[in-house]
C-alpha cells in the first residue's frame, strides 16, 4: 500500500506541476476546443485524446457506482471527469486511508466489500 500511495502523489505532484505553467502560458480557455479540436482533425493526439477521454468517463463512472450513484456520488463523478489524475489520486489517496489499506473497501465501498 506504501509503494501505491506514493505512485499517488508522485502522480498528483506531476501534474499538478505540469499543468501550472500550461495554464499560465495558455490559459484555460483553450483547453477544450484544442481537447476536442485535436479530435476531430483524426490525428493521432486526437486518437490520444479520445482514449484518454474514456479513462476520465470510467473514472468518473466508478467513482459514482462507488458512492452507490447518490447524489454526493454523482458530483464527485462529474468532478472525476473533469478533474482526472489530480482528483483520482487524491480521491485515491483519501480512501487509501479511510480503508486502513483494505483494497477490496477502497474499490467497493464499504457496504459491497462486505457482502
Amino acid at each position: 500500500m506504501s509503494a501505491f500511495r506514493l505512485l499517488l502523489i508522485a502522480l498528483l505532484l506531476a501534474v499538478v506541476l505540469y499543468t501550472i505553467p500550461v495554464v499560465a502560458n495558455h490559459g484555460l480557455l483553450v483547453l477544450l476546443p484544442t481537447f476536442f479540436g485535436d479530435m476531430a482533425k483524426m490525428g493521432w493526439p486526437g486518437q490520444f485524446n479520445l482514449d484518454f477521454f474514456g479513462f476520465l468517463l470510467l473514472s468518473g463512472f466508478w467513482t459514482a457506482w462507488r458512492n452507490e450513484f447518490s447524489v454526493p456520488g454523482i458530483a464527485l463523478g462529474i468532478v472525476a471527469v473533469f478533474g482526472g489524475i489530480p482528483f483520482l489520486a487524491t480521491y485515491l489517496l483519501i480512501l487509501s486511508y479511510r480503508s486502513r489499506g483494505d483494497v477490496k473497501v477502497m474499490l467497493l465501498g464499504e457496504r459491497r466489500a462486505r457482502t
